[in-house]
């Protein structure tokens, strides 16, 4: 069972609110003496995602919550937007696939970061990304 210590809701609408949620999830991450390596993919992952939202639905919400499994302790961070949705999770989740003009790495590489990644999306609605690092893992 999963339990949430802590949690932080953060608005992203432009690109001047990425710098401080990385700073945030960074300060998380500290908190629950999470390893550099780790630290360094979470943030990597979640600078992707939050991007994301910018580019395709012009922003959302970001949560940041400390969570505890156990003995382990880990950062939950999920991203939640109203934008056009993906018709195609498959397709998105495949490396070299990009709607825009990017290597269409960032979802599949973002899951590949990661412990846990889950995606729902609805077509006109928007788009949930919940993504999990452990601490240890």
């Amino acid at each position: 069972m999963i339990v949430t210590l802590t949690k932080d809701l953060i608005l992203i609408s432009r690109d001047q609110d990425v710098v401080p949620y990385r700073s945030r999830v960074k300060e998380y991450a500290v908190k629950i003496k999470m390893g550099l390596v780790n630290q360094t993919k979470l943030i990597t992952a979640a600078s992707e995602l939050v991007r994301n939202m910018l580019k395709y639905a012009s922003g959302g919400e970001a949560l940041i919550e400390v969570v505890s499994r156990g003995r382990d302790n880990g950062i939950r961070l999920t991203f939640s937007d109203k934008g056009p949705g993906i018709s195609d999770i498959d397709l998105a989740m495949k490396d070299g696939y990009s709607t825009g003009k990017s290597l269409g790495l960032g979802l599949p590489g973002t899951r590949r970061l990661v412990n846990e990644f889950n995606i729902i999306s609805e077509v006109g609605k928007g788009t949930k990304v919940v993504i999990v690092k452990w601490s240890n893992g």
